[in-house]
């Protein structure tokens, strides 16, 4: 693996069941807002809040990856296997290790800012990385007043206020139980 000593990596993670065009545009305007050399989208096994994937992990990433394939700075990664774990704070600790980044951006809608603070060791994640904070139509005021960004330093968060994503990988799910 390449040295990333003076680089800003960012870290997009979820079960990408499917990815969209939304995970698109926010890795754009965080690559280019936070000059980051790259972006990881970590594509989970399984989601721990929901009970099953609609699809396989091998479509998920198969398709992920073919969105992102004309893009050198987005690379799709599947790390369960080497990290033995689906934990962010794990894939943090992987990541930091393998590719020692200046700066590890972990990037997150403002409705998984309010249940951040019940996820594993999410004061590690916090302290290692800096969050990138996107716009979610209903949560934006009620994310600027939870444990994690009141614990937070003003520098160790940025809240980016993009145009609202009308696409979403739960809207697409339905979309195609519909056809099927």
């Amino acid at each position: 693996m390449k040295n990333y000593k003076k680089t800003k990596i960012g870290i997009l993670g979820g079960s990408f069941d499917p990815a969209h065009k939304g995970h698109l545009i926010i890795s754009k305007i965080a690559i280019r807002k936070e000059k980051l050399k790259k972006i990881y989208w970590i594509v989970t096994k399984k989601n721990p809040f929901k009970k099953k994937s609609f699809f396989s992990l091998r479509e998920r990433l198969n398709y992920a990856r073919s969105l992102v394939k004309n893009l050198r700075k987005i690379k799709v990664l599947y790390l369960e296997d080497k990290v033995k774990s689906s934990r962010s704070i794990d894939v943090v600790n992987y990541i930091l290790k393998k590719k020692k980044p200046k700066n590890l951006y972990f990037i997150v809608g403002s409705d998984i800012l309010l249940e951040l603070h019940r996820w594993k060791s999410w004061k590690k994640i916090v302290k290692l990385t800096k969050l990138i904070v996107f716009s979610r139509r209903g949560y934006d005021r009620k994310s600027k007043n939870t444990i994690v960004s009141n614990y937070l330093d003003k520098n160790k968060i940025t809240y980016i206020k993009n145009k609202p994503i009308k696409i979403s990988s739960t809207v697409l799910r339905k979309k195609m139980k519909r056809i099927n």
